[in-house]
């Protein structure tokens, strides 16, 4: 069983900078493809970002390409979302999410039906 806990979130201005992480305690063995999502109350959850650990390829939502960086520590077991210059637009329960059941990494990352692990999520308030 893998668990996923977010943390990070918090309040910010627009134009600021959050960093959130995803703890992953269990084991996924292989390759696998992990990310962040993002819901805004009354929206659809939307992918944000991936990461496929086999090759540490990156995806990115064309709404945050430039902004945002994904990245993960293989040592701690722990993924990061680097988001810079934040909007108010980007106010949001973030998620973390891990293993895609279906298509890949680069066709589905933003498909929240396809991952199977999810955390609780992290609140991400952008004030202008």
């Amino acid at each position: 069983q893998v668990q996923l806990v977010e943390s990070g979130g918090g309040a910010v201005q627009a134009g600021g900078s959050l960093r959130l992480s995803c703890q992953a305690s269990g084991h996924i063995y292989g390759g696998y493809c992990t990310g962040w999502f993002r819901q805004a109350p009354g929206k659809e959850r939307e992918g944000v970002a991936a990461f496929y650990t086999g090759s540490s390829s990156t995806y990115y939502a064309d709404s945050v390409k430039g902004r945002f960086t994904i990245s993960r520590d293989n040592a701690k077991n722990t993924l990061y979302l680097q988001m810079s210059n934040l909007r108010s637009e980007d106010t949001a329960m973030y998620y973390c999410a891990a293993l895609i059941i279906r298509g890949t990494c680069a066709s589905n990352f933003m498909n929240p039906g396809d991952f199977l692990y999810w955390g609780q999520g992290t609140q991400v308030t952008v004030s202008s």
